[in-house]
């Protein structure tokens, strides 16, 4: 049984509160009165540092914070909202109080239906909100997304920051809304089909407003490991492993969240029997058996194991990293290691086919070490694609999007190869219509952690060959200045219309002819093949018999290869609702079916075979050539 952190309302509505602090002697809930002033109660000590009060004193709505033995008044670790930024006094919050109305019966969408597109709450609109959201999501499912992921929400100091730096887990972060704001958004979403994905942080609190050091240092924090944010969380203690587990249950069934995206697992240190991930994801799968919801991972060390029983997904960063070589030509940093043992295309179709790119290879930029583990046993959708999110853009020096980076021809190609693949495809809000708005990284604190932030970012860009010089460096956005952070808002006036459409009608193709496969779909049965530089073909599986493959050029320059023989025949266009006359090529992107009857053909010197084309771009089609830029489905009966 789970220790409950927090506040509870009873039957009587007087408030239960409980408080861990190990490291205090005496502990008084402080209740604000109408006055300003604190009503002080003193709270009664159970076993092993818990402080526990039951009152009626505080009801529905109260402010209330904790002063511990040194006199220092702090907010509830588990609180459920602030009256101001993370340092105010917390609020009662009566979970019960929002009416879900028809979303209790709401059963959530498979896995293999999942197109996430990652939100940051705060830049996504002008507004910066919960609300802002809302207003967007006819837009998100027309565009043919089916479930949005928020950058962490949880309260963080100051008005402005990526997340990444909270310190309340269970309060949403109040210049984003209130909970039932948040509540709201998620209803609304649900309603239009719509799945709400949410990402935690739980390998580090940030440095500013985490008042845990203060009365459970000894216990909740341990030097044994060492993380870059200081002393590693110590999941070795039960009341520990408590918070967190308690604290994703809260998301899911108090909020009614239908996935959890962990943040930089690799940064969760627990020499326990069983790991804090394992019993986490066993705990959820026992509390919650009545809808889907769905775990997913960061995780730079490219471990399978979690993959096998416990999580659904992973992030996949050697697919970017791979993709993103092959678009712009950068190499420095970590893209180096895409350069060694192998080239970036073997690369890049090895993650298409197998998952991994690195599956035990040794990592130069990880000084040396081997890195990864098999992946073949895993489904193609254990992996979630990408070509942007908000660390690999906003982790760019200049926060640059890929839309800025490499040609709009080069772009489409890779939109059609990872937005049709059987893996899980993610895109980060704003790329569907070519946004140019750089994503840079920003917070808001003190002057003296705001200059110390300033310098560590400058560092970390000292092993990339075009920051080797501080004078470079010194040319690097503040990412404490409100200007940078300004610079960073979606401008939804500068779409563009033809690209927009081509991401609806890749997303209309994934969703009528992929996602009946995903789940059938093993890599252990998927092989690859490179062609030439920038050249290759991925081959699947699935149970059904049928075969989907892919063949691509992700290259500026022509291949030679008898792709044209499939563009000299009669075409059928689902998407474009019209006849094409023989010999005529398809449109640059399109769903292309194959008329009963018509003859076999082949595309290579193999055996010829029945198939449909589904889906395609080239930006130009030649005889005997494999077009610069182009990538070819075809589904294979």
């Amino acid at each position: 049984m789970l220790k409950k952190f927090g506040t509870k309302i009873l039957p009587d509505n007087s408030v239960n509160f409980n408080f861990w602090a190990p490291d205090s002697m005496e502990v008084k809930l402080c209740i604000k009165q109408p006055d300003g002033s604190f009503l002080e109660l003193p709270m009664q000590v159970k076993e092993d540092g818990w402080f526990f009060l039951n009152t009626n004193k505080a009801q529905a709505d109260s402010e209330y914070m904790f002063k511990i033995e040194s006199g220092l008044m702090v907010p509830d670790p588990a609180s459920r909202s602030q009256a101001g930024d993370a340092h105010s006094p917390s609020i009662v919050i009566n979970p019960n109080k929002f009416d879900w109305g028809t979303d209790i019966s709401w059963k959530g969408r498979p896995w293999q239906e999942t197109v996430l597109y990652e939100i940051h709450t705060g830049s996504f609109t002008q507004e910066g909100t919960f609300k802002g959201i809302k207003e967007k999501l006819d837009y998100l499912k027309d565009l043919g997304i089916t479930a949005i992921e928020l950058m962490p929400v949880a309260d963080f100091p100051g008005n402005r920051n990526w997340g990444y730096d909270g310190v309340l887990q269970f309060a949403p972060d109040r210049n984003y809304g209130t909970p039932d704001e948040l509540k709201d958004l998620i209803k609304t979403a649900h309603a239009k089909d719509l799945m709400v994905f949410l990402d935690v942080v739980y390998n580090h609190f940030g440095p500013d407003g985490n008042y845990l050091y203060c009365y459970a240092k000894s216990k909740f924090f341990e030097h044994k490991h060492s993380t870059p944010w200081g002393d590693a969380i110590n999941f070795e203690n039960r009341h520990v492993r408590d918070f967190f587990i308690q604290n994703t249950l809260f998301w899911l069934e108090e909020y009614h969240f239908d996935g959890i995206r962990f943040d930089a697992v690799h940064a969760i240190k627990d020499d326990s029997p069983v790991n804090i991930l394992e019993e986490l994801a066993d705990t959820v799968k026992a509390e919650i058996k009545d809808r889907h919801t769905h775990l997913v991972l960061e995780n730079d060390d490219n471990i399978a194991k979690p993959l096998e029983k416990h999580y659904e997904s992973q992030w996949n960063d050697d697919f970017h990293h791979c993709a993103h070589i092959h678009l712009t030509g950068e190499k420095g940093g970590y893209y180096k290691d895409y350069t060694e043992h192998q080239n970036p295309t073997w690369f890049l179709a090895r993650c298409l086919a197998e998952g991994f790119a690195y599956q035990g290879e040794v990592s130069s930029y990880r000084e040396n070490t081997a890195r990864g583990e098999k992946s073949t046993h895993l489904k193609a959708s254990s992996f979630v694609n990408f070509l942007q999110n908000h660390d690999q853009v906003g982790n760019r020096a200049f926060g640059e999007r890929i839309a800025s980076l490499c040609p709009k021809d080069a772009l489409k190609a890779a939109v059609c190869l990872y937005l049709i693949a059987p893996s899980i495809p993610l895109l980060f809000m704003g790329e569907e219509w070519g946004c140019k708005e750089p994503f840079m990284f920003f917070c808001n604190f003190d002057d003296e952690l705001s200059d110390s932030i300033r310098e560590g970012r400058r560092r970390e860009f000292s092993r990339f060959p075009e920051f080797a010089n501080p004078a470079n460096r010194g040319e690097i956005p503040d990412p404490t200045l409100k200007e940078t952070f300004r610079k960073s808002l979606l401008d939804w006036n500068k779409t563009d219309p033809e690209l927009l459409e081509f991401y609806k009608n890749m997303l209309k193709i994934r969703r009528d002819y992929i996602m009946p496969l995903i789940p059938s779909i093993k890599h252990s049965e998927s092989s690859f093949e490179v062609i030439g530089e920038g050249c290759f073909k991925v081959k699947w599986i699935a149970g059904n018999g049928q075969m989907l493959e892919v063949i691509a050029n992700l290259s500026e320059n022509d291949v030679s290869y008898k792709i044209d023989s499939i563009l000299k025949q009669r075409w059928f266009s689902d998407l474009e609702k019209h006849e094409m006359v023989e010999g005529d090529a398809p449109p640059s992107f399109s769903i292309l079916n194959r008329k009963s009857g018509y003859p076999e053909n082949r595309i290579t010197n193999s055996q010829p075979t029945y198939y449909n084309v589904i889906a395609k771009y080239s930006s130009e089609e030649k005889d005997g050539k494999l077009s610069a830029w182009s990538v070819y489905w075809l589904l294979h009966k």
